[in-house]
């Protein structure tokens, strides 16, 4: 994992890595939602953080259930209420864990 101060070059463009803290208020927003989805069969895995992109995974019931975008949504307020900025969450079907 990359440390503030170091970059990666993807695609021509130079993307700094999340902060720790920041990445800490994601996985801790993910896994407040996370017992209600496992009450339900599913599951939400935090994939890759690429600046204001948030990558995740719906596993379980939650691939065919016909709320997850509801779901995304939540997490997505939640998210934007905790960080005090935009992000945007994009569902990555059959993703590797990179995180």
């Amino acid at each position: 994992m990359l440390h503030d101060n170091q970059k990666t070059e993807e695609a021509g463009q130079i993307e700094t890595a999340p902060s720790p803290e920041r990445e800490q208020v994601i996985r801790a927003v993910i896994d407040e939602i996370r017992p209600n989805l496992r009450r339900d069969g599913g599951d939400c895995e935090l994939i890759e953080i690429c600046g204001n992109k948030i990558m995740v995974r719906l596993t379980g019931a939650c691939v065919l259930c016909k709320l997850s975008s509801a779901t995304l949504e939540g997490i997505q307020a939640k998210l934007i209420e905790e960080l005090g900025e935009f992000v945007r969450l994009v569902p990555v079907p059959g993703a590797a864990a990179r995180l």
